[in-house]
Parts: structure tokens; C-alpha cells; sequence
């Protein structure tokens, strides 16, 4: 059965991806299954950029055919910030912690009236293969941010705790969400599907 690298260090990702994928005849191994532990520099200025980064320097490390991922927070009133910086928002130069994200988002949007606090999740991903071919897929899960965050916490994911979604009146969290709701609403999940036909095409046939 072929392999397929993901490349995440976020257990959370990892899951979802592993779960997403679950139907494929394919074995998925993770980065600590290898014993990988370099780490890609994430070095672009868009969440293509290194998703594409990262699949590419991870497959070249392990010879197998390996899917990058890159996402973010991207708020309508901060002009689609934080963007690529979302993990690096606040401190620059080390990953921000999951509740310094929650506090230093609220206090950004302290001036920002309820009606235009329009924020989307974004989940790009990147399957490299081995002989340099990238395909790439992304899509995103829209709502907004209300005046307090959701009181459930998911590690890894800080702003999920953060974006509403108005037509199921809850956050957008595995904890508020019913296994059929995030099936719907996933970003990561309908950017998989997108992914799919080409990890058919390329890795099984």
C-alpha cells in the first residue's frame, strides 16, 4: 500500500487529516512516525506559499509523496489580518500560545462594533511527490467574532474558540458542533475533498 507523509506537528491537524483521509487505501504516517524532527522554515507570504514549503522540504527528507498544511485566522476589519502571521501574531519570533491568541484577538476588535466583525478560517493544503509535482487545494469556513469567546477549548486550535457561526447558532468547535455539522463545515475537510482526485490520480492508480 502506497504511504502518504503528513507533514504537521499540530496533533489536531493531524487527526482531522488522518480521519479525512480515512477511506483512502493508502497507509498515512506522520512526522514522529519517520522520527523526523527538522522543521520546515515557513518562510512565505501566503499560506500557499508554505504550505507548499513545507510539503516540499519533508518530502525531499523522506522520499515519500507528503501533504503540507498552512491556515489561518483572517478577520474582515484588520484587513484580513492575522493571516500567514497567525501562530506568530504576537510574540515574531516563537509560536504564540493558544489563550495569548483568544486575549490578544479581543483586543484588537475592543473598537470593532458586532456587525462588522466578519472573520473565515483557512486551510490550504500542498501534496508534493517525490519527483517534484505540487498540487495544491484550499477553502474556507466563514462566520464572525462575537463579543466573548466559546468557553471550550480545543489545543491547537485557539480560534476556533473565536469564530461563530450564525446559521448553527454555535462555535466552530468539535465540542459545539455535531459529527454531521463539522462534516459540513470543516475548511480543512472540503479542502481534502478538493485534494482527493488528485491523490487518486497520482498515488493510486
Amino acid at each position: 500500500m502506497r504511504r502518504l507523509l503528513i507533514a504537521t506537528t499540530n496533533p489536531g491537524k493531524l487527526a482531522e487529516i488522518r480521519h479525512f483521509l480515512g477511506e483512502l487505501p493508502i497507509t498515512l504516517v506522520s512526522l514522529s512516525d519517520l522520527g523526523i524532527r527538522e522543521k520546515a522554515n515557513e518562510t512565505g507570504n501566503t499560506f500557499k506559499e508554505n504550505a507548499v514549503l513545507k510539503a516540499k522540504f519533508y518530502s525531499k527528507l523522506s522520499g515519500l509523496p507528503t501533504i503540507g498544511d498552512d491556515g489561518g485566522l483572517e478577520i474582515d476589519a484588520l484587513g484580513g489580518a492575522p493571516g500567514v502571521k497567525s501562530h506568530r501574531w504576537i510574540n515574531g519570533d516563537r509560536d504564540d500560545d493558544d489563550e495569548e491568541l483568544i486575549t490578544y484577538t479581543f483586543q484588537k476588535l475592543q473598537d470593532v462594533p458586532v456587525g462588522k466583525r466578519g472573520a473565515q478560517l483557512r486551510a490550504v493544503l500542498a501534496l508534493v511527490l517525490p519527483s517534484g509535482k505540487v498540487v495544491t487545494a484550499e477553502a474556507i469556513t466563514r462566520g464572525t467574532i462575537p463579543l466573548r469567546p466559546a468557553n471550550h477549548r480545543t489545543p491547537g486550535f485557539p480560534y476556533r474558540s473565536l469564530l461563530f457561526l450564525p446559521k448553527l447558532n454555535k462555535f466552530y468547535d468539535t465540542h459545539e458542533l455535531t459529527s454531521e455539522e463539522n462534516e459540513v463545515y470543516n475548511h480543512r475537510k472540503k479542502a481534502l475533498e478538493k485534494l482527493k482526485p488528485a491523490i487518486r490520480t497520482l498515488l493510486l492508480i
